[in-house]
């Protein structure tokens, strides 16, 4: 049965793409198609092909399911700043219609593991009317949450959790990827998440000096595919 989730963070740099690739390598691992989808990227490079940007193709690296760029990457943008405003210094309006567009031929694609991935966190404007989190309300898919493990992680994971559970989705569990090596208290920090977060922890990433998608998966296999993702997921 196909899967497919949504895939946001508390904040930037909270490690989504490390995380999504990693359950994309996962899933291959265990002979499942798996396709993700980055519909909104800045901090892009150009290349002799076009724009490019590390995330996306990070992504499809682990995906089995091969599509052009322009569909996993479709709003790609050069400046690494905020999507809404990379998107008018571009002179590209975005839309929640589009990306739904968009994400709709990937989701057509019916891979056993699907991921999209969001930008940024949980409310990153698209426009001076949309956000990031009005297309995930769209698409209606269950939402995994990436908490980047830092100082200050227990107050950015709960709001975003109360954020997504106040839009009508289901989240589906929580990552916790420490992205600081010398955080203080990290066991109490992550107990104290258990403990608040109105779903269950996935996994636990620990601090990871080359965080590449195999490193990366080796602390998601057993926890979320063989119990929660599955079950989460009806199947």
């Amino acid at each position: 049965m196909a899967q497919a989730f949504f895939i946001t963070g508390t904040d930037t740099d909270a490690g989504k793409t490390s995380v999504a690739a990693g359950l994309l390598c996962a899933a291959k691992q265990q002979g499942r198609s798996t396709l993700a989808m980055k519909p909104v990227a800045s901090g892009c490079e150009m290349t002799d092909a076009g724009l490019r940007n590390s995330d996306a193709l990070a992504l499809i690296t682990h995906s089995t399911v091969q599509l052009p760029y322009s569909e996993i990457n479709p709003y790609a943008f050069v400046p690494a700043i905020a999507p809404h405003i990379a998107a008018q210094e571009a002179g590209v309006e975005l839309s929640v219609a589009d990306l739904h567009r968009a994400a709709q031929k990937v989701l057509q694609q019916q891979a056993d593991f699907t991921l999209i991935e969001g930008a940024g966190g949980w409310r990153v404007p698209i426009s001076a009317t949309e956000f990031l989190s009005d297309f995930a309300i769209a698409l209606q898919l269950p939402v995994i949450l990436v908490v980047g493990v830092k100082l200050g992680c227990i107050n950015h994971a709960l709001l975003t959790a109360q954020a997504i559970l106040h839009d009508g989705l289901e989240l589906s569990g929580w990552v916790a990827n420490v992205i600081d090596p010398h955080c203080a208290r990290l066991a109490e920090n992550i107990a104290t998440l258990q403990q608040l977060m109105p779903a269950p922890c996935l996994a636990q990433v620990p601090y990871l000096v080359v965080a590449n998608a195999e490193h990366v998966a080796e602390h998601l296999t057993s926890v979320v595919f063989n119990h929660t993702l599955s079950c989460l997921s009806g199947t």
